[in-house]
This record gives C-alpha cells, sequence and structure tokens, in this order.
C-alpha cells in the first residue's frame, strides 16, 4: 500500500478553493470516494489525515475546503469568522459543498457512482446538509455536528443513508436538538441511525483538545473518538457493499 496525497485547487462559488485528496497508489481500479468536511478552523492537517485513514481502508478520500483558499483561522475568539459566513447562507454552502462533491467525483482513481462524506463539527453540519439537499452522495457521518436546519426545503425522501456520531454531552446538541433532528429524517424518510456517547462532548474526536478543556462540554474523549471510527468504517463498509 502507498498512500499518496495531491493538493488540488479548484474553482467554485467564490472561489479558488484548496483541498488535499489522498488515495492508494497501487490499486488501479477506481474506488468509492469520501469527502472530509472540516471543523470550525477550515481545511488543514487534522483532516489530511482522514483522508489518509480513508484511503488506508481502501477508498479515495477529499479533505475538502468550504471557505476559500488562504481563508482558515486559529482558535480563539475570531475562530468562527469563515464559518459564521457560510452559517448565514446556507444555500451558498450548499452549492461549495456541491462543487467540492464535483471534485471528487471527477478524480480518475474515484468511483463516482459511489461516493460518501463525512464531518467534523461544522463539518458535521455540512454533510446533513448535503443529504437535505439532496446533493449526490450514498450516506453520510456527522460526528459531533450541529443539528440546526437550513432555510431552504429538504428533498423528500431524504435519500443518503446518514449515522450520527453524537456526545451526549454536547453543549451544541443538547437532547432537544438531537430529538428533532430524529424527528426531522424520520419525517424525510431517511434511513437514519444515531450513536450517543456517554461522557463525550463537542468535538469528542480532536486530537489536539486532549489534555484541555476550552469550555464546558468540549474536548477530546478517546473512547468515543475509538468507537465513532469504527462506526464509520463499518458505516461505509456496508455501504460501499
Amino acid at each position: 500500500m502507498a498512500i499518496v496525497r495531491q493538493t488540488i485547487v479548484h474553482d467554485g462559488p467564490g472561489g479558488p478553493f484548496e483541498g488535499v485528496v489522498a488515495f492508494d497508489d497501487e490499486v488501479e481500479f477506481a474506488k468509492p470516494g469520501v469527502l472530509v468536511v472540516p471543523n470550525v478552523l477550515g481545511q488543514k492537517e487534522a483532516d489530511n489525515l482522514h483522508a489518509e485513514k480513508l484511503a488506508r481502508l481502501g477508498y479515495v478520500g477529499f479533505a475538502c475546503d468550504v471557505f476559500g483558499q488562504g481563508k482558515r483561522t486559529t482558535r480563539g475568539p475570531d475562530q468562527g469568522t469563515y464559518m459564521n459566513e457560510l452559517n448565514a447562507d446556507r444555500a451558498l454552502l450548499r452549492d461549495r459543498l456541491a462543487a467540492s462533491l464535483d471534485v471528487l467525483a471527477g478524480l480518475p482513481q474515484v468511483d463516482a457512482a459511489k461516493l460518501a462524506a463525512i464531518g467534523f463539527c461544522f463539518g458535521g453540519k455540512c454533510v446533513l446538509d448535503m443529504a437535505r439537499a439532496g446533493l449526490g452522495i450514498l450516506g453520510g457521518v456527522s460526528l459531533h455536528g450541529v443539528y440546526d436546519r437550513p432555510d431552504y426545503p429538504n428533498t423528500t425522501p431524504i435519500g443518503p443513508k446518514l449515522l450520527v456520531c453524537h456526545g451526549w454531552d454536547d453543549p451544541l446538541g443538547p437532547p432537544d436538538a438531537v430529538v428533532a433532528l430524529a424527528g426531522e429524517l424520520t419525517e424525510g424518510g431517511a434511513d437514519w441511525q444515531l450513536h450517543a456517547y456517554g461522557g463525550a462532548g463537542h468535538a469528542f474526536t480532536d486530537v489536539e483538545l486532549k489534555g484541555k478543556a476550552p469550555a464546558p462540554g468540549v474536548g477530546y474523549e478517546e473512547k468515543a473518538d475509538r468507537r465513532s471510527w469504527q462506526a464509520v468504517s463499518n458505516f461505509l463498509a456496508e455501504l460501499f457493499v
């Protein structure tokens, strides 16, 4: 196995955008493609590493960029600058996600009929929006995502299969928000499942927060990280049978 990375700069609404694709260069046939949608900080090394992990599972991982080339933030009071712009224009966010998915589908290493997406925090919201909007994924995974609905109608039925990995102590996803999401997905006819992890809060997969508590209910949690990645692996294996 020879995992390689390639940086991809592409056009899109308000672009250009810069992401990183990872794949096994020794495999000659087209493989399923999985979009990796970053958290509030934007495209970064942690997302590239997740793309590589997906490549080791036999997929092509594309750590995408929805903020724009060079638009990244660091932890602190201004970390939500670019995220907030897209939260205020969910249609633009949808269109940027569609552009990223088109790039993934067009890669020669990718079977364009077999696409999925995973996302972390804000990226989890993005994956849910992709399903809501009827973008061309077979399935999606939201990891410690945010569950508020966009201001445009959902497609009906919601076609992609969905896995929601949720930290039960997440202040951004209190029980009423989780129940509302379950109701929304059920009403939309989605094939969905929810894994809730006790003792875990927001950002439970973010190893950069290991040993840190930037806010109540926010931080890394090893068991939830490990268990959720196993759930992601199982979900994708079933999805791409």
